[in-house]
């Protein structure tokens, strides 16, 4: 059986992956911050699932707005950004992220294709016992915030 990811342990790759992809996919800086995020109604979820050798979810939560600005800078499009391009441009940010992290896990874990969920009415449960961090980030264009979840096997 494999062990646990200590989530808490790799807060630091987590910060510096992201920090890492937005500089170079979008050419813009961010920084881990503290403090709450609250979801605004027109905010946007990507989500993309790992399974294999370990298993969890990546969650980028950001404003449409974000998200359209996001997805113009990494397609190279000027605005107005269409609501499609926006998740498009969400869900392949919320890939890269999770697919720059892969290396932190266990050999043989798979990428899911990405989701993009609209609105801040739902809620997700990820099937099995949970372990989460979530960390907030700062840019030009506001806060967002990222959580990795963990399976915990057998429970």
């Amino acid at each position: 059986m494999t062990a646990t990811f200590p989530l808490a342990a790799y807060r630091e790759g987590i910060a510096q992956v992201t920090v890492a992809v937005f500089d170079t996919m979008l050419g813009m800086p961010v920084r881990e911050t503290a403090g709450p995020w609250t979801p605004s109604p027109n905010s946007l979820t990507g989500a993309v699932y790992y399974s294999g050798a370990w298993k969890g979810a990546l969650f980028v939560e950001c404003t449409r707005e974000q998200a359209m600005e996001w997805t113009a800078h990494l397609m190279s499009l000027a605005p107005p950004i269409s609501p499609d391009d926006a998740r498009d441009g969400l869900g392949e940010m919320t890939n890269v992220i999770a697919g720059n992290l892969k290396p932190l896990l266990p050999p043989g874990v798979a990428l899911s294709l990405p989701s993009v969920v609209q609105g801040s009415d739902y809620s997700v449960r990820v099937c099995g016992q949970n372990l989460s961090e979530t960390l907030r980030f700062e840019g030009e264009s506001g806060g967002f915030r990222i959580t990795l979840v963990e399976v915990i096997p057998g429970k």
